[in-house]
C-alpha cells in the first residue's frame, strides 16, 4: 500500500485553509454557505494550493465541540462539490465518521488534530481507505489544552508522543507511506514552545516522514509582533489576527528552507510565491 500524497517535483506543497464554521479563530463565519465556501476554495486552487483543508469544527483555544452531524453536514456538501470540480480536497476532523463520510464525498487525505487520540476508530477508516493522514501533536481538546502545555523539553517531548501516535497507527495496520507528521504548533503549546519546535523542525523530518507546518496567523506569531503595550486585561498587546500574513509568509519561507512537505495557510498566493521562490534558490545552487 503506497498513499499518493499531493506533492510536487519543484516545491513544497501548499494547503488552503477552508473553515466552514462559524467560530474559527482567523476566519469564523466567512464562509458558511457553500457558494461562499466554493467560490473561495477555487480562489485558492488558482492561486497554486495542492489541497484545500475542509474543517467544520473549530479548534481555537476554548472552542466548544459540535454534534458530530453539524460538523458532517457543514463539510459533505462542499467537499462532494469541490470533488466535482476536480480540486482535491483534505478533511480536518478528529471524528472517523466524519472522515468516512468526507472520504465518500471525495476527499482525499484525513488531517487529523488529534493524532488519532480523538476517536479510536479513525485509524480503522485510515487503513481501510488508504489514504495519507496527517497526525499532529496533541494533548486535549480546545477547552483545555491551554492547560496542558508544560513540557520538561518541548522537543524530546513532541517527538517522543508522537512516536507514540506512529507506533498506534501502524499497529493498526495503517502502512507508514500513508503518515504525515505535524508538530502541533498552538496546541498544548506556548509561543516559546513554538519557536523552539521550530527551529528544531530537522529533528521531527528525521523520523522519516513527511512534515507539515501550519503557523498561519497563529496566536504565537502575533505575541512575537505586538507593540508590547497592555491591553484593558494588563496583557500584552498582539498583532491583530488580520496582521499577521507577512509573518506567516516568513514562516513558509523558512519550513521549504528546512525541507517541509507542506504549510497549512490562509493566504495561500503568498505562501506558494514564497515556495517557489525557495525553490529557485536552492535549484541555482546545484
Amino acid at each position: 500500500m503506497n498513499a499518493v500524497l499531493p506533492r510536487r517535483a519543484d516545491r513544497m506543497a501548499v494547503l488552503g485553509v477552508l473553515n466552514v464554521t462559524p467560530d474559527s479563530f482567523s476566519d469564523g463565519g466567512r464562509y458558511r454557505t457553500i457558494d461562499d465556501a466554493i467560490s473561495w476554495a477555487e480562489q485558492m486552487w488558482r492561486d497554486g494550493a495542492e489541497l484545500i483543508d475542509v474543517g467544520g469544527e473549530s479548534t481555537r483555544p476554548g472552542a466548544e465541540r459540535v454534534a458530530v452531524e453539524a460538523e458532517t453536514e457543514r463539510v459533505v456538501p462542499v467537499i462532494r462539490a469541490l470533488a466535482e470540480r476536480g480540486i482535491a480536497v483534505s478533511i480536518d476532523t478528529m471524528r472517523a465518521s466524519v472522515a468516512q463520510a468526507a472520504l465518500a464525498a471525495g476527499a482525499l487525505v484525513v488531517n487529523d488534530v488529534s493524532g488519532g487520540l480523538g476517536d479510536p476508530d479513525m485509524a480503522r477508516v485510515v487503513r481501510d481507505s488508504g489514504c495519507p493522514w496527517i497526525l499532529m501533536h496533541w494533548r486535549g481538546h480546545s477547552t483545555v489544552m491551554r492547560t496542558l502545555a508544560s513540557y520538561d523539553d518541548v522537543v524530546a517531548d513532541v517527538l517522543s508522543e508522537l512516536g507514540q501516535r506512529i507506533d498506534a497507527a501502524l499497529a493498526a495496520g495503517v502502512d507508514a507511506t500513508q503518515l504525515i507528521l505535524d508538530p502541533g504548533l498552538g496546541f498544548a503549546k506556548k509561543p516559546e514552545h513554538d519557536w523552539r519546535l521550530l527551529a528544531e523542525l530537522g529533528q521531527l523530518q528525521a523520523l522519516g516522514f513527511p512534515v507539515l507546518v501550519g503557523a498561519s496567523r497563529k496566536s504565537f506569531l502575533g505575541s512575537l509582533l505586538g507593540d508590547g503595550r497592555p491591553d484593558p486585561a494588563g496583557a500584552s498587546r498582539s498583532r491583530p489576527v488580520a496582521e499577521r500574513e507577512d509573518a506567516t509568509t516568513a514562516i513558509t519561507a523558512y519550513a521549504a528552507l528546512r525541507g517541509a512537505w507542506a504549510v497549512r495557510v490562509h493566504q495561500v498566493r503568498a505562501a506558494v510565491d514564497a515556495a517557489t521562490v525557495v525553490a529557485a534558490i536552492e535549484r541555482a545552487g546545484k
